[in-house]
């Protein structure tokens, strides 16, 4: 059935992709190179996005046998689609219109809270030095609908919109090289689906989900890999993060694996946006100042940043199927280090000859 799920999600997604790509020429939806952060070499359709979540939605319709009777209940995967067809209409609008920073939130906002709503929520995390930290500390009954009681739960409920929205701007912000996000989030869902067949987890119809996703992406990244001949989008960087925050939510507060999967993705956002807080610049416009833009500018080739985010995140995410408590502090704290050395050392690098081309 694990096979089966990536199968499905893989050949939808290698149908569904060139649909979306017509689709998104003809409403306008469509990437111009400006010669500054966007240098591909021609207009490229976005709305990529909409094809990874067709692929998805159809393929966990296909295996909906596989993915109820333990742990998921039908409400969840109500508001996993219903968050991810959040996340394609606004990303529609954005990648149409252009929307406003503060326009472009609130999809990303209203997607979190229906997870939230739908039950999915962070009631625990695994404490690394052992034990587990409880979240679900207050609790306040909103209303009940259909039979089911609904509340608001402190700290749980927070926790878990502050850790969607991360995951979502981390990957959209991300989002600059071809098949950079789509790649991790090939190799995240991976990690998910391997971390959910373990005896710690036990959850086979989360795998089964995480392989539809990673399917899903991996059809797509078939066109999206450089030079790609469609972007993701708005709607597809978050609903990538989107789908990552959600399922290490649903494996049962192992967020530990995740982060070490987009451990130098999530630094770079930080330090990009403490610089930009320090030069008092905006945080939420596009720039060339993350991690992948300084290595191309440095000199490397595109596809060799590339190639380097995809071997961090599967080396490290692989390490964190085998490591326990401590040793995923201290591979975070690899990473860290690793990740403030070679930003430093580009900083006093001089820029490379080849270092415009950062779209194919």
């Amino acid at each position: 059935m694990v096979l089966y799920a990536f199968t499905a999600g893989f050949l939808l997604a290698l149908a569904a992709t060139p649909l979306a790509s017509r689709f998104a020429r003809k409403i306008g939806a469509v990437d111009v190179p400006d010669g500054d952060r966007k240098t591909h070499a021609r207009p490229t359709p976005l709305m990529g996005g909409l094809a990874i979540f067709i692929a998805f939605i159809a393929a966990a319709l296909l295996i909906r046998g596989g993915l109820l009777g333990g742990f998921m209940l039908p409400k969840h995967l109500a508001g996993i689609a219903l968050g991810g067809l959040l996340l394609m209409i606004g990303g529609a609008l954005d990648d149409r219109y252009r929307l406003r920073p503060v326009l472009q939130l609130i999809f990303p906002t209203l997607a979190s809270l229906t997870v939230i709503a739908s039950g999915i929520g962070a009631d625990l995390i695994t404490n690394p030095l052992g034990g587990t930290f409880r979240l679900d500390l207050w609790e306040f009954p909103l209303f009940a609908y259909a039979g089911n009681p609904y509340h608001l739960t402190l700290p749980a409920d927070l926790f878990t919109f502050v850790w969607l929205m991360g995951m979502m701007y981390t990957t959209k912000l991300l989002d600059g090289l071809d098949g950079l996000v789509s790649g991790l989030g090939v190799i995240g869902f991976f990690v998910i689906a391997i971390l959910s067949l373990t005896p710690d987890v036990a959850q086979p119809e989360l795998a089964r989900l995480a392989m539809a996703a990673a399917g899903a992406v991996g059809g797509f990244l078939f066109y999206n890999a450089r030079p790609a001949s469609i972007f993701l989008g708005e709607g597809g960087s978050t609903f990538i993060g989107f789908l990552l925050g959600v399922m290490a939510i649903l494996s049962g507060g192992k967020i530990g694996v995740t982060l070490l999967v987009l451990a130098v993705p999530i630094m770079d956002v930080a330090w990009t946006i403490a610089r930009r807080l320090q030069l008092r610049r905006s945080i939420t416009q596009g720039g060339v100042d993350h991690l992948h833009f300084r290595l191309v500018r440095w000199g490397l080739s595109p596809g060799t940043a590339v190639l380097l985010f995809w071997l961090f995140a599967a080396a490290f995410g692989g390490a964190g199927l085998f490591i326990r408590g401590r040793g995923k502090l201290l591979a975070l704290g690899i990473l860290a280090i690793l990740f403030i050395v070679i930003t430093l050392w580009i900083r006093t690098r001089p820029y490379g000859t080849d270092a415009r081309q950062t779209r194919g």
